[in-house]
């Protein structure tokens, strides 16, 4: 038996001070959106186990429905100014996966990716072809740019700007190195971990990528072992940050390597990746991870990064390293 644990992000990057109450009110909301499907519940006189893919998909839903988010609404532009989507997630116990690239104008692209894992006998979809499966199992088509606002406009032509200034695009800040220039489009990336007291681990990332990206551009987000992984035996993780520094270094993976190999704690083994992708690549990012017992990790190499919990009715969250915040979770 294991103690259910929802851990949730709200991405690493150049979170502006005037995000930060918005991200945290919304990783608030995904808390609270996950975790009734989380814990035990009494149906009709017995106990029913909560589940951690339930619990990690309503979490990342609802950080899907709000732009203060770089995931469904108010996710960040490609350079033709459109909105290009993608989601995966995973369960530990018998390693399924499902993972969706390249929507546009779709509701809740997370449940997409979880239609695939459990409705199709593959493990992703791109493109058009995912579009029409989408669609017809059920998803929301909205109408041509619902998903746009103007904050993510705004980060695009900032992007652009600066490119026809010439200056660097590539890179979110770190603490590692000053002389990496911030984006402007202040990475957002979602995601959640889990685990119920099954000892069942379940992850879900989703995103809209990075501002100013080449259409058809696929991030870390969809692929497993980059941006999601869950394995019962090692634990889940969801990263978050520059995605082509992350599929590079394929951190999802070498965080749970940490604790199969290393015999590190989820905290150590999440530290430890972040630091040697970023100073080997240069790319910034982030990560929270739950260990097969339970334990909870969180770092990044970004100057700041969103996550958040909940233990014994109190909130505890943090935006910047080294502190950590907490308040009743009402």
């Amino acid at each position: 038996m294991s103690t259910p644990m929802l851990l949730v992000h709200g991405g690493a990057g150049g979170i502006s001070d005037a995000r930060v109450p918005g991200k945290v009110q919304g990783m608030k909301l995904a808390l609270k959106a996950g975790l009734p499907l989380l814990m035990p519940s009494k149906k009709c006189g017995g106990i029913e186990a909560g589940s951690a893919l339930d619990a990690v998909e309503a979490a990342v839903r609802a950080m899907e429905e709000d732009e203060n988010f770089n995931a469904g609404y108010g996710a960040c532009l490609n350079s033709d100014g459109n909105v290009e989507v993608e989601a995966s997630i995973m369960e530990g116990s018998q390693l399924r996966a499902g993972c969706v690239t390249l929507l546009h104008d779709i509701k809740y692209p997370i449940t997409v990716a979880r239609h695939v894992m459990e409705r199709t006998n593959h493990t992703f979809l791109g493109g058009e072809s995912a579009q029409k499966f989408a669609l017809a199992n059920g998803a929301v088509q909205l109408s041509p740019g619902s998903l746009v606002t103007p904050s993510a406009c705004e980060a695009l032509t900032l992007f652009k700007k600066q490119q026809s200034e010439g200056k660097d695009t590539t890179y979110a800040a770190t603490e590692l190195d000053t002389a990496v220039k911030e984006r402007p489009g202040e990475p957002g990336t979602v995601g959640a971990v889990a685990i119920d007291v099954k000892g069942n681990i379940a992850v879900a990332t989703s995103t809209g990528g990075i501002t100013g990206k080449v259409p058809g551009r696929i991030g870390d987000t969809p692929l497993l072992g980059c941006g999601t992984y869950a394995d019962n035996k090692w634990g889940g993780t969801s990263t978050t940050g520059h995605g082509e520094t992350i599929m590079r270094f394929n951190l999802a993976q070498k965080i749970l390597a940490n604790i199969r190999y290393g015999n590190m704690s989820a905290q150590e083994a999440t530290e430890v990746a972040c630091k040697e992708m970023t100073e080997r690549l240069g790319g910034t990012g982030g990560a929270i991870t739950i260990g097969p017992k339970g334990d909870i990790g969180f770092a990044w190499t970004s100057r700041r990064m969103a996550w958040a919990y909940v233990r014994d009715n109190e909130f505890i969250y943090g935006i910047d390293q080294g502190k950590v915040l907490k308040e009743p979770f009402e």
